[in-house]
């Protein structure tokens, strides 16, 4: 199957599709081609990407990535509209920070417990109810049913201050990836994280100017921070070479973050 046929037959399903990584995927993807379901909690956002996507096949679905009905509802959605879904990715997170002890006390557990809710468990959501609707999928040239990309980051593995709760859900992310490619394996699915490094993404375009330059002079090579397309292009990437699976690829211009 030829690249440009590979990415026009896909329906994808992307979370975290109203802003940053998730929008950026959203666009390269369904401008060549394919049938996207948007899925955000911010319908504002939605619209807005639904409106950049004009002409395109796009179906936008207000989704909580942590409540089972709502994730198996869109994704019943996405299959009713475009007749399958075969390619997930998963870009919804949250990043809150906070130090294991501060001046005011420990750790709050309930945040601790709510980014790995969003980050870790949301991720499974989405992985095992996508997956079991590309079990009904044909085979493709390449014989598979589908792909699963999923994102962590590069605080999975050298995470800063501040990050334990962030690097904790994402770590999980990480590490579920092989077993998760293997429980699939049988089913043509294939099950690639992303690790991205620092990314002009609403969380950082919100800092001072100075304090952007200042993390960009961090990266080795290329000296700046990453394009939200120079991800999207790694999906599509993935998506193109089916010898790409259980793996995490880091994209991060051999960053290696400071405490």
């Amino acid at each position: 199957m030829s690249s440009i046929n590979k990415v026009a037959q896909t329906v994808a399903f992307i979370t975290g599709a109203g802003q940053g990584l998730g929008r950026a995927t959203a666009l390269r993807l369904a401008r060549q081609g394919a049938k996207i379901c948007l899925i955000d909690m911010s319908k504002p956002a939605l619209d807005k990407v639904q409106q950049e996507l004009s002409g395109c096949d796009v179906l936008p679905i207000v989704c909580d990535v942590t409540n089972e009905e709502q994730v198996q509802n869109a994704v019943n959605e996405a299959v009713k509209a475009f007749g399958k879904v075969s390619l997930a990715v998963n870009c919804a997170g949250i990043a809150p920070p906070m130090k294991t002890l501060t001046k005011k006390g420990p750790h709050n557990l309930a945040q601790f417990a709510r980014v790995l809710q969003v980050n870790t468990v949301g991720t499974f959501n989405v992985i095992r109810l996508t997956a079991d609707a590309m079990t009904k999928n044909q085979f493709d040239s390449d014989g598979e049913r589908g792909l699963i990309v999923n994102t962590a980051s590069v605080a999975a593995f050298d995470g800063q201050i501040g990050q334990a709760a962030y690097a904790a859900s994402k770590g999980a992310v990480a590490s579920m990836t092989l077993p998760i490619a293997r429980d699939l394996s049988s089913s043509a699915i294939r099950v690639m994280t992303i690790a991205p490094g620092l990314f002009l993404t609403p969380m950082l375009e919100g800092l001072p100017e100075q304090v952007r330059t200042d993390l960009a002079s961090t990266v080795p090579f290329p000296k700046r921070l990453g394009h939200p397309d120079e991800y999207a292009k790694l999906v599509q990437s993935i998506l193109e070479n089916p010898m790409l699976n259980g793996e995490v690829i880091r994209l991060d211009g051999a960053l290696r973050m400071q405490p």
